[in-house]
């Protein structure tokens, strides 16, 4: 499985927030910047977050965006689902009728499997872990 771009990028821009809970709205420039992601496309993920009720905008000048809920949370499933079309590593998980042997294929059972365990490992890391991860490494960097 290959996450799209827009997911990574969402992820990435979360735990930006996940980072800044404690300080309010952060403008989406000062994400941008510190992501490395073009505005415009940030401007796009977030909107799809805001739809999901992940995130919370304001406009104005103390306006910006933060996180709906507590990092704790908000797990990386939570995030991905949104911005992802499919979690599935085949397409005759989500579309049985895409192949003709969906009922007598050995490997179906076996790609199952695989979406479940990735569907776990996403649904048991939250933000706030991965926010806990992003300092430490920063701080290693420092040392």
């Amino acid at each position: 499985m290959r996450l799209s771009t827009i997911a990574r990028y969402g992820l990435r821009a979360m735990i930006d927030l996940a980072e800044h809970y404690d300080g309010g709205f952060v403008r989406l420039s000062e994400i941008a910047e510190r992501q490395g992601i073009s505005l415009r496309y940030l401007e796009n993920i977030m909107s799809r977050l805001v739809a999901a009720n992940l995130v919370i905008s304001s406009r104005g000048r103390r306006g910006g965006f933060k996180l709906a809920k507590a990092p704790s949370e908000i797990t990386v499933l939570d995030v991905i689902e949104p911005l992802e079309q499919t979690l599935s590593p085949v397409p005759c998980l989500d579309t049985p009728d895409y192949c003709d042997r969906v009922d007598s294929c050995a490997a179906k059972a076996l790609w199952e499997e695989v979406k479940l365990e990735i569907l776990k490992i996403l649904g048991n890391k939250t933000l706030a872990d991965l926010a806990a991860l992003a300092n430490e490494l920063e701080n290693k960097e420092s040392d």
